[in-house]
């Protein structure tokens, strides 16, 4: 047996807690488990495993030994998978997590895609706005819209949203267009989200960052609606791209206070942190990372 095959064998060992159902897994005698994880022990010249009368467990150095071994396991298996049967149609389950808006709007046309380029692939998509347990709900992805800083340590970052204020050519037409920060007040304003006092962010020319107080004149957790709210000469709305793009080439949206930028949000591809991502998840990574640039997808 090969060094591989037997540190294979040591962490099949330790993940099912003895040599019994380690050998039930591996359908090998025990006598053969026990006398190849002797040979490993003798070549490392090191105990792994306590096996003393009524104690089973690692010693230092076999905790070492076996984190370091299902990385190097893993990591066998990943070239025999890639690279054994590489013409070999790419398939099995892979189940990601979108936010809804972001996924309807933009990212659909992505997925779609990547379905009909690997459609031995058993896709399965939740929209949905909650931060998920990926480990809990056993998810492979989570697509995430956060702040620079705020998506985690798994994360990777694979475009940005943007924002902008707009309103109706119509309502403008009768409200006029403000000048100033201060100006707005006098305007009625739709914020993405619920609160009495809301505030937005803005980043001056002279890169100051500014904060914006108001009292929002309509709440929405639905950034289309509030695009539908403002085509419909409500007021003035902080939007993200994704869902304005059209009706920007059409004319029917006038962005308000265009020289002031909003602070960009990420849109990151998350896993969980101790998930190795096999052949599916890096494809799935590289489509998405592909259909995210240019960067124009956002969320209010």
């Amino acid at each position: 047996m090969g060094q591989i095959e037997d540190l294979r064998l040591f962490v099949v060992v330790v993940e099912n807690h003895g040599i019994s159902k380690a050998a039930d897994k591996l359908r090998i005698a025990k006598s053969a488990v026990s006398r190849r994880l002797s040979l490993l022990e003798e070549r490392y010249g090191s105990r792994m495993i306590d096996r003393s009368a009524g104690v089973w467990s690692l010693t230092s150095t076999g905790h070492e030994l076996f984190q370091r071994a299902v990385n190097i396991v893993g990591d066998a298996d990943e070239i025999e998978n890639d690279f054994s049967s590489t013409s070999a149609a790419v398939e099995g389950p892979l189940s990601v997590t979108v936010p809804r808006e972001f996924g309807l709007a933009f990212l659909h046309k992505a997925l779609i895609a990547f379905m009909q380029k690997f459609p031995e692939i058993q896709l399965t998509v939740d929209f949905d706005d909650r931060v998920v347990d990926l480990e809990r709900e056993n998810y492979d992805f989570a697509i995430r819209i956060a702040e620079d800083g705020d998506e985690g340590p798994a994360a990777t970052r694979i475009g940005c949203v943007r924002h902008q204020l707009f309103a109706s050519p119509n309502y403008l037409a009768d409200a006029g267009m403000p000048d100033s920060l201060d100006e707005l007040h006098n305007h009625p304003l739709l914020y993405f989200g619920s609160a009495r006092r809301a505030t937005w962010e803005f980043v001056a020319a002279n890169a100051a960052h500014e904060t914006f107080a108001f009292k929002p004149f309509l709440n929405s957790n639905s950034g289309s609606f509030l695009l539908n709210a403002v085509l419909n000469d409500l007021g003035i709305a902080r939007l993200p791209d994704f869902i304005t793009a059209e009706t920007l080439e059409k004319g029917d949206l006038v962005a308000v206070l265009p020289t002031l930028s909003i602070p960009d949000w990420g849109i990151f591809l998350v896993h969980s942190e101790d998930r190795r991502l096999n052949r599916r998840m890096r494809l799935f990574a590289e489509e998405m990372k592909i259909a995210c640039v240019p960067e124009k997808a956002s969320l209010a």
